[in-house]
């Protein structure tokens, strides 16, 4: 990727980190509208997990599941660290989440927004993170 990545992505990561993601959506389809066509499937994965997420918020079972897939499946395309993120752990969490969608189905999904939002024990969550590759940890 030679394009600089635009300073709003990192406002839709910091968005996407703190549950904002209707907010997340926004900002990210601004930026996947203008990107290049290489970079375009990189942002609308980003941005179809954000909407997933959004979509699990309302117990939309499958709005979720089917955007977690295709958001895995877009991001499958790109390097692991790619654009600075490390994409590989953001699609593990993300696949992570989609199982258990998938596995419990949608009876079930008014819990799994539990464990993903609101989990008894934070390092249980079962919601993905955009971690930057320079992060300290």
């Amino acid at each position: 990727m030679t394009d600089p990545i635009p300073a709003d992505f990192w406002q839709g990561v910091d968005q996407f980190n703190q549950g904002d993601f209707y907010a997340c959506h926004d900002t990210l389809e601004a930026i996947w509208m203008e990107a290049p066509h290489y970079q375009k499937g990189f942002y609308q994965g980003v941005l179809q997990l954000a909407v997933a997420l959004y979509h699990l918020s309302n117990h939309n079972w499958r709005g979720s599941a089917t955007l977690l897939g295709e958001g895995v499946h877009r991001l499958a395309a790109y390097p692991s660290d790619y654009a600075e993120i490390d994409v590989a752990q953001l699609m593990r969490q993300s696949a992570v989440l989609l199982r258990s969608l998938q596995e419990l189905g949608p009876d079930e999904v008014e819990a799994i927004a539990q464990q993903v939002f609101h989990p008894v024990d934070p390092a249980q969550s079962l919601c993905p993170v955009i971690r930057r590759l320079d992060a300290d940890e």
